[in-house]
């Protein structure tokens, strides 16, 4: 066995502590800029958008060149839109008086849960619980202007 002398152990040490800085620094800089790299809602599917409207929210709500509130408001350029503004659809109090401005955030908590995002809504839906299909939904609806 052979001995190690005093100032070889330190550079050894050294080496090691600075190796595994460098490990720890370099994974801790990727996890951040994985993170900061991940967007809030991944970008949804318009065309499976499209059929989730279809099926789950044309009875109530209508989009494009002809849309007209009715049952539920029309959701033309929904983006940035204060919650309850329409002048041709008469939204609960609640809605109306929520604060709420529409971006995908706040369309997304709606749209998982109606109730809960504005207690009082007049919607009258459980909501979608599959962030990829809200998701889906939103990339829809954002191509209406």
């Amino acid at each position: 066995m052979t001995a190690l002398s005093a100032p070889s152990v330190r550079a050894e040490l050294s080496r090691l502590t600075t190796s595994s800085a460098a490990r720890l620094s370099a994974g801790a800089l990727a996890l951040t800029l994985a993170v900061l790299a991940t967007p809030a809602m991944a970008a949804g599917d318009v065309e499976a958008g499209k059929a989730l409207f279809a099926s789950r929210c044309a009875s109530c709500h209508s989009v494009g060149p002809m849309a007209a509130s009715g049952f539920g408001p029309q959701l033309n350029g929904l983006a940035a839109r204060h919650a309850g503004s329409l002048k041709d659809f008469d939204y609960s109090k609640e809605m109306k008086q929520s604060g709420l401005v529409w971006d995908d955030k706040t369309l997304a908590a709606f749209i998982a849960n109606p109730g809960k995002t504005v207690p009082g809504t007049k919607m009258r839906f459980w909501g979608i619980g599959n962030e990829r299909k809200v998701a889906d939904l939103i990339a829809y609806l954002h191509t209406f202007k």
